[in-house]
């Protein structure tokens, strides 16, 4: 068994860069969502909107989400250890799925709240008009909150971490629910007293939204943590990869799987059974060395198995 891997170097460098523009990106949103949630909630209450309310509590999870994204992306940026021979990746996958979580849960708030508000209103009871102070709020939350999605996916895609791609996914729903929550108050503010019940609605249409999120990011993150293997197409890539290096006959026994934002390639080349122990040595390094290539930015590591390609009619 022959194992290769990326130079410890290249892989520490651009972990520390990775690391850095994360939580840049991180602690911009921290800020942000740590000022909108405490002023959507005072808007909320001073404005007589329960979907503001809502929404405020909306941002504050999202502030509760920079706070793990901060703590486990300096975790899975570390080198691997004695504990972790492949690394720490795993640590920003759960944090992943911690994130899903936690819009799963305020998707669960907003819906109860908004049942309990509909359900005031159809017995009878004539809720409060919202104010300019809610609507206004509303405006400056989705402008901030789409800014923030946009430049939180945009760092995210170009580091490849998944935990930083879904928190810019919670602020996206976050602006989702701003919108909502404009809808509603606009409504309960001018179109008359009988309206005023689309405030409430409009909590149980962005749960329902939030939700959606919550569920597309949660799934990848539970298929990353129970090993799952890579993509088809990811995996035609790399036996292209593997096949396409001089010396290699033939390969089988590929196993791959996803580590954070690093892949993890077994795989079993074969070569001509006649060439020197060396040779074979150089074309595994080889192997490793194009796979590093096909997939820049992220660490591959390759465990490849040198064998003989035996042929049945040398035998003859």
């Amino acid at each position: 068994m022959t194992t290769v891997q990326q130079p410890e170097i290249d892989s520490l460098t651009l972990a520390q860069s990775r690391e850095r523009q994360a939580k840049k990106v991180t602690w911009v949103g921290f800020f942000v969502n740590m000022i909108l949630s405490v002023a959507k909630i005072v808007a909320g209450i001073l404005g007589r909107s329960s979907a503001m309310v809502a929404d405020g509590i909306h941002s504050f999870s999202d502030f509760v989400t920079d706070v793990v994204v901060i703590a486990f992306i300096g975790v899975s940026s570390k080198a691997k250890d004695e504990d972790h021979s492949y690394g720490h990746g795993k640590y920003e996958t759960f944090a992943t799925l911690l994130v899903s979580g936690a819009l799963l849960v305020v998707a669960a708030i907003l819906f109860i709240q908004g049942v309990q508000k509909v359900l005031t209103s159809l017995h009878g009871e004539v809720l409060e008009q919202p104010t300019y102070l809610a609507l206004a709020a509303a405006i400056v939350s989705i402008i901030c909150k789409e800014w923030l999605f946009r430049y939180t996916r945009n760092v995210g895609v170009k580091i490849k971490s998944d935990v930083v791609v879904a928190n810019a996914w919670h602020h996206r729903s976050d602006a989702f629910s701003s919108i909502g929550t404009l809808l509603g108050i606009s409504g309960a503010m001018f179109l008359g007293e009988k309206w005023r019940i689309l405030d409430p609605i409009a909590c149980l249409i962005v749960s329902v939204f939030v939700c959606i999120a919550g569920v597309k990011i949660m799934i990848p993150a539970i298929r990353e943590l129970l090993d799952h293997a890579l993509p088809p197409e990811v995996e035609k890539e790399i036996t292209e990869t593997v096949m396409g290096v001089e010396g290699v006959e033939n390969m089988h026994n590929l196993k791959s799987r996803k580590n954070g934002n690093s892949y993890i390639i077994e795989v079993h080349i074969m070569v001509n059974k006649d060439i020197t122990i060396t040779a074979g040595h150089n074309i595994a390094t080889e192997v490793e060395r194009e796979l590093r290539g096909r997939f820049p930015g992220t660490t591959v590591m390759t465990s490849i198995h040198v064998e003989p390609d035996d042929d049945p009619e040398d035998d003859n």
